[in-house]
Protein backbone atom coordinates (compact mmCIF):
# COMPACT_ATOMS: atom_id res chain seq x y z
CA UNK A 1 0.00 0.00 0.00
CA UNK A 2 3.29 2.68 0.69
CA UNK A 3 3.93 2.04 -2.67
CA UNK A 4 1.02 2.41 -4.11
CA UNK A 5 0.65 6.03 -2.59
CA UNK A 6 4.19 6.86 -3.54
CA UNK A 7 3.30 5.49 -7.13
CA UNK A 8 0.22 7.60 -7.27
CA UNK A 9 1.34 11.10 -5.84
CA UNK A 10 4.20 11.03 -7.81
CA UNK A 11 1.64 10.34 -11.16
CA UNK A 12 -0.61 12.71 -10.31
CA UNK A 13 2.24 15.78 -9.49
CA UNK A 14 4.05 14.48 -13.17
CA UNK A 15 1.04 14.43 -15.11
CA UNK A 16 -0.10 17.88 -13.65
CA UNK A 17 3.38 19.01 -15.11
CA UNK A 18 2.51 17.58 -18.07
CA UNK A 19 -0.43 19.10 -18.57
CA UNK A 20 0.83 22.91 -17.02
CA UNK A 21 3.40 22.39 -20.09
CA UNK A 22 0.79 21.85 -22.59
CA UNK A 23 -0.66 24.78 -21.95
CA UNK A 24 2.17 26.97 -21.41
CA UNK A 25 3.58 26.07 -24.85
CA UNK A 26 0.18 27.45 -26.22
CA UNK A 27 0.57 30.26 -24.54
CA UNK A 28 3.66 31.04 -26.35
CA UNK A 29 2.95 30.49 -29.36
CA UNK A 30 -0.21 33.20 -28.72
CA UNK A 31 -3.45 31.13 -27.47
CA UNK A 32 -3.60 31.93 -23.49
CA UNK A 33 -7.26 29.50 -23.87
CA UNK A 34 -5.63 27.53 -21.06
CA UNK A 35 -4.31 31.02 -19.23
CA UNK A 36 -7.87 31.90 -18.93
CA UNK A 37 -9.14 28.89 -18.22
CA UNK A 38 -6.86 28.92 -14.98
CA UNK A 39 -5.55 25.67 -15.81
CA UNK A 40 -1.54 27.02 -15.96
CA UNK A 41 -1.35 25.66 -12.19
CA UNK A 42 -0.26 22.95 -10.39
CA UNK A 43 -3.06 22.66 -8.17
CA UNK A 44 -4.19 18.65 -8.44
CA UNK A 45 -7.79 19.29 -8.53
CA UNK A 46 -8.09 21.64 -11.44
CA UNK A 47 -6.48 18.73 -13.73
CA UNK A 48 -7.85 15.44 -12.49
CA UNK A 49 -11.00 14.35 -14.58
CA UNK A 50 -13.52 11.98 -12.87
CA UNK A 51 -13.72 9.37 -15.75
CA UNK A 52 -10.42 9.10 -16.64
CA UNK A 53 -8.63 9.78 -13.73
CA UNK A 54 -10.72 7.26 -11.88
CA UNK A 55 -13.52 5.61 -12.66
CA UNK A 56 -11.77 4.29 -15.95
CA UNK A 57 -8.64 3.06 -14.75
CA UNK A 58 -10.49 1.00 -11.53
CA UNK A 59 -12.70 -0.53 -14.45
CA UNK A 60 -10.15 -1.81 -16.93
CA UNK A 61 -7.88 -2.62 -13.82
CA UNK A 62 -10.68 -5.29 -12.25
CA UNK A 63 -12.12 -6.01 -16.17
CA UNK A 64 -8.62 -7.19 -17.00
CA UNK A 65 -7.42 -9.20 -13.43
CA UNK A 66 -5.27 -6.34 -12.49
CA UNK A 67 -3.01 -7.12 -15.28
CA UNK A 68 -4.20 -3.70 -17.13
CA UNK A 69 -4.83 0.22 -16.67
CA UNK A 70 -4.86 3.56 -18.62
CA UNK A 71 -5.49 6.75 -16.51
CA UNK A 72 -5.85 10.06 -18.17
CA UNK A 73 -5.84 14.02 -16.67
CA UNK A 74 -8.61 16.29 -18.39
CA UNK A 75 -6.71 17.91 -21.34
CA UNK A 76 -5.53 21.18 -21.21
CA UNK A 77 -7.72 23.40 -23.60
CA UNK A 78 -6.14 25.25 -26.79
CA UNK A 79 -7.13 26.70 -30.51
CA UNK A 80 -5.16 25.76 -32.71
CA UNK A 81 -6.32 28.68 -34.80
CA UNK A 82 -4.92 31.29 -32.18
CA UNK A 83 -1.17 29.28 -32.52
CA UNK A 84 1.24 31.81 -34.96
CA UNK A 85 2.57 28.34 -36.48
CA UNK A 86 -0.47 26.84 -37.80
CA UNK A 87 1.73 23.86 -39.33
CA UNK A 88 3.95 22.92 -36.38
CA UNK A 89 2.37 24.47 -33.56
CA UNK A 90 -0.36 21.68 -32.39
CA UNK A 91 3.07 19.61 -32.49
CA UNK A 92 4.85 21.84 -30.23
CA UNK A 93 1.69 22.31 -27.83
CA UNK A 94 1.48 18.45 -27.83
CA UNK A 95 5.23 17.59 -27.49
CA UNK A 96 5.67 20.18 -24.25
CA UNK A 97 4.09 17.44 -22.17
CA UNK A 98 6.68 14.81 -23.14
CA UNK A 99 9.61 16.73 -23.11
CA UNK A 100 8.49 18.29 -19.05
CA UNK A 101 8.51 14.86 -18.09
CA UNK A 102 11.78 14.11 -19.89
CA UNK A 103 13.44 16.93 -18.37
CA UNK A 104 11.80 16.30 -14.58
CA UNK A 105 13.29 12.61 -14.91
CA UNK A 106 16.94 14.17 -16.13
CA UNK A 107 17.24 16.56 -12.93
CA UNK A 108 16.08 13.81 -10.72
CA UNK A 109 18.64 11.52 -12.55
CA UNK A 110 21.41 13.61 -12.50
CA UNK A 111 21.01 14.52 -8.94
CA UNK A 112 20.68 10.57 -8.10
CA UNK A 113 23.95 10.22 -10.25
CA UNK A 114 25.80 12.91 -7.86
CA UNK A 115 24.30 11.13 -4.76
CA UNK A 116 25.81 8.16 -6.10
CA UNK A 117 29.11 9.57 -6.96
CA UNK A 118 29.51 11.12 -3.49
CA UNK A 119 28.85 8.05 -1.72
CA UNK A 120 25.34 9.65 -0.23
CA UNK A 121 23.33 6.61 -1.48
CA UNK A 122 25.38 3.33 -2.18
CA UNK A 123 25.03 2.16 -5.99
CA UNK A 124 24.21 -0.85 -5.34
CA UNK A 125 21.34 -0.02 -3.59
CA UNK A 126 20.23 1.51 -6.96
CA UNK A 127 20.76 -1.23 -8.66
CA UNK A 128 18.39 -3.39 -6.20
CA UNK A 129 15.68 -0.46 -6.47
CA UNK A 130 15.81 -0.16 -10.61
CA UNK A 131 15.49 -4.05 -10.56
CA UNK A 132 12.62 -3.91 -7.98
CA UNK A 133 10.81 -1.15 -9.91
CA UNK A 134 10.50 -3.19 -13.46
CA UNK A 135 9.66 -6.52 -11.56
CA UNK A 136 7.03 -4.94 -9.50
CA UNK A 137 8.68 -5.95 -6.00
CA UNK A 138 8.05 -3.38 -3.15
CA UNK A 139 10.18 -0.30 -2.66
CA UNK A 140 9.25 1.18 0.90
CA UNK A 141 10.26 -0.85 3.90
CA UNK A 142 12.93 -2.61 1.64
CA UNK A 143 15.43 -0.94 4.29
CA UNK A 144 17.27 0.94 1.13
CA UNK A 145 17.68 4.58 0.72
CA UNK A 146 14.42 6.83 1.02
CA UNK A 147 15.57 9.43 -1.15
CA UNK A 148 16.68 6.78 -3.60
CA UNK A 149 13.16 4.77 -3.63
CA UNK A 150 11.90 8.45 -3.98
CA UNK A 151 13.58 9.37 -6.99
CA UNK A 152 13.85 5.95 -8.60
CA UNK A 153 10.69 5.99 -8.47
CA UNK A 154 10.00 9.15 -10.04
CA UNK A 155 12.08 8.93 -12.97
CA UNK A 156 10.65 5.91 -13.86
CA UNK A 157 6.92 7.08 -14.42
CA UNK A 158 7.71 10.27 -15.81
CA UNK A 159 9.77 8.24 -18.15
CA UNK A 160 7.14 5.97 -18.70
CA UNK A 161 4.62 9.28 -18.97
CA UNK A 162 6.96 10.75 -21.42
CA UNK A 163 7.46 7.67 -23.66
CA UNK A 164 3.86 6.09 -23.27
CA UNK A 165 2.53 9.84 -24.96
CA UNK A 166 4.15 10.00 -27.61
CA UNK A 167 2.74 7.00 -29.31
CA UNK A 168 1.43 8.55 -32.53
CA UNK A 169 -2.53 7.33 -31.79
CA UNK A 170 -5.12 9.58 -30.63
CA UNK A 171 -5.51 11.44 -28.73
CA UNK A 172 -2.31 10.70 -27.43
CA UNK A 173 0.69 13.72 -27.51
CA UNK A 174 2.85 11.82 -30.69
CA UNK A 175 -0.41 11.67 -32.71
CA UNK A 176 -0.05 15.74 -33.31
CA UNK A 177 3.28 15.29 -34.38
CA UNK A 178 1.64 12.82 -36.80
CA UNK A 179 -0.75 15.20 -37.29
CA UNK A 180 2.00 17.99 -38.43
CA UNK A 181 4.04 15.73 -41.29
CA UNK A 182 0.70 13.98 -42.81
CA UNK A 183 -1.82 15.50 -45.18
CA UNK A 184 -4.79 14.88 -42.86
CA UNK A 185 -8.05 16.96 -43.41
CA UNK A 186 -8.82 19.09 -40.16
CA UNK A 187 -12.44 17.16 -39.79
CA UNK A 188 -10.87 14.16 -39.60
CA UNK A 189 -8.09 15.20 -37.14
CA UNK A 190 -10.84 16.68 -35.02
CA UNK A 191 -13.02 13.61 -34.98
CA UNK A 192 -10.13 11.50 -34.02
CA UNK A 193 -9.27 13.56 -31.22
CA UNK A 194 -12.49 13.63 -29.67
CA UNK A 195 -13.16 10.15 -30.49
CA UNK A 196 -9.40 8.94 -29.75
CA UNK A 197 -10.03 7.57 -26.16
CA UNK A 198 -12.70 5.43 -27.67
CA UNK A 199 -10.68 3.52 -30.18
CA UNK A 200 -6.98 3.75 -27.90
CA UNK A 201 -8.34 1.82 -25.36
CA UNK A 202 -8.68 -1.86 -27.21
CA UNK A 203 -5.43 -0.90 -29.29
CA UNK A 204 -3.30 -0.70 -25.94
CA UNK A 205 -5.08 -3.13 -23.98
CA UNK A 206 -4.36 -6.11 -26.84
CA UNK A 207 -1.08 -4.76 -28.19
CA UNK A 208 0.33 -3.54 -24.71
CA UNK A 209 2.97 -6.14 -24.53
CA UNK A 210 4.84 -4.76 -27.39
CA UNK A 211 4.03 -1.06 -26.49
CA UNK A 212 5.62 -1.40 -23.03
CA UNK A 213 8.13 -3.49 -23.96
CA UNK A 214 9.68 -0.80 -26.08
CA UNK A 215 9.11 1.67 -22.93
CA UNK A 216 10.70 -0.87 -21.04
CA UNK A 217 13.57 -0.49 -22.97
CA UNK A 218 13.80 2.68 -23.66
CA UNK A 219 13.51 3.63 -19.67
CA UNK A 220 16.31 0.89 -19.00
CA UNK A 221 18.17 2.63 -21.34
CA UNK A 222 17.63 5.45 -19.80
CA UNK A 223 18.85 4.77 -16.72
CA UNK A 224 21.79 3.42 -17.66
CA UNK A 225 23.32 6.46 -19.72
CA UNK A 226 22.08 9.23 -17.37
CA UNK A 227 23.19 6.99 -14.12
CA UNK A 228 26.40 4.92 -15.68
CA UNK A 229 25.11 1.94 -14.56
Amino acid sequence: MPDLVLFIIVLIMSAVVHEVSHGLAALWQGDPTAKYMGRLTLNPLKHLDPWGSFFMPVLLLLFSGGRFFFAAAKPVPYNPYNLRDQKFGPAIVGLAGPVSNIFIALVFGLFLRIFMVTGVIPGGDIMILIGNIFSGVGLLGSGLSAIGIIFVTVIYINILLAFFNLVPIPPLDGSKLLFAVLPIREETKLYLEQYGIVFIIPIIFFLSGPIFSVIRFLELLFFKLVLGI
